[in-house]
C-alpha cells in the first residue's frame, strides 16, 4: 500500500503526463524534431576516433578471416539488439558471426566459442553485470579469448579488461527522460558500421563475394545485375 500511495503522490501533476495529454502544434514539434536531429548526429561526430580502430580490425581479419574464427557478438537489452545487428552484417560480407546472448551463455549456450574465435562486447556502462560475466566465463573456458569492447565508459571494469576498446564518446540520451537508450544506440550502430566497412576494405570483399551471400531479395537482385555489368 505504501508504494501504491507513492506512486499516487509521483503521478499526480506529473510533468510529462501533462505534457503528453497537451496539444502540441505542428510547427513546435517539427523544431523539436530537427532539433532531436542535430544532436543525434553531433553525437556521431563526437565519436573519438583512435588507433583502436585499426587494433580491432586487425583483430578481426586475423581471427576470423586468416585463422578462420568467428566474430562472436554479445549484449544486454538495446544493446544486445545492436549485438545482433552487427553480427549479420558482419555475416553478409564475409565475416562468420554470431549473436551469444549473455543470460544464455551461462546455461550452456558458452559452448559456442571455440579456438581463434573473437569476442565484440557492448555495454554502455561497461558495468552489465551479465556482460562482465560473459567476459570470465569465455576466459576460464579459453584464456586465450580476446575481445572488442564497445562502451561509453572506457574506464569501466569490461573496457579495462579488452584487448580494444572503442568509445562511444557518451553522448547524452536525447529521451524526454534522459534514460531510455537513445543517442547511445544510434553511435553504437555506427562504431558496428564503422569496422564492417573497415574490415570489408581490408579482406578485400567484392560484389562477387556479396552476390554468393544475397541470392533473395532486392539487394540479392541487384548485386546480380552489378555484376553482370562487369
Amino acid at each position: 500500500m505504501e508504494n501504491c500511495r507513492y506512486l499516487q503522490v509521483v503521478t499526480k501533476g506529473n510533468p510529462l503526463r501533462d505534457r503528453q495529454s497537451t496539444n502540441i502544434k505542428p510547427e513546435t514539434m517539427t523544431a523539436d524534431i530537427k532539433e532531436l536531429l542535430q544532436k543525434e548526429a553531433q553525437a556521431v561526430l563526437d565519436i573519438p576516433v583512435t588507433d583502436a580502430y585499426e587494433k580491432a580490425v586487425a583483430l578481426i581479419v586475423e581471427h576470423v578471416h586468416r585463422r578462420k574464427g568467428k566474430l562472436v557478438t554479445s549484449g544486454m537489452g538495446k544493446a544486445g539488439q545492436i549485438a545482433m545487428n552487427i553480427a549479420t552484417t558482419f555475416c553478409s560480407t564475409g565475416i562468420p558471426s554470431v549473436f551469444l546472448h549473455p543470460s544464455e551463455a551461462q546455461h550452456g549456450d558458452l559452448g559456442i566459442l571455440q579456438e581463434n574465435d573473437l569476442l565484440l562486447l557492448i555495454s554502455n556502462s561497461g558495468k552489465t553485470r551479465e556482460i562482465v560475466e560473459l567476459t570470465q566465463l569465455a576466459h576460464n573456458l579459453d584464456p586465450t579469448l580476446k575481445s572488442i569492447v564497445i562502451t561509453g565508459n572506457p574506464d569501466s571494469p569490461l573496457a579495462l579488461q579488452a584487448d580494444v576498446c572503442l568509445a562511444t564518446g557518451h553522448p547524452d540520451e536525447v529521451c524526454a527522460l534522459g534514460m531510455t537508450p537513445t543517442t547511445s544506440t544510434t553511435v553504437m550502430t555506427v562504431i558496428g558500421d564503422i569496422l564492417v566497412v573497415e574490415t570489408m576494405k581490408q579482406t578485400g570483399f567484392t560484389i562477387e563475394d556479396y552476390s554468393k551471400r544475397h541470392h533473395g531479395g532486392y539487394l540479392g537482385e541487384k548485386s546480380r545485375s552489378l555484376l553482370c555489368e562487369k
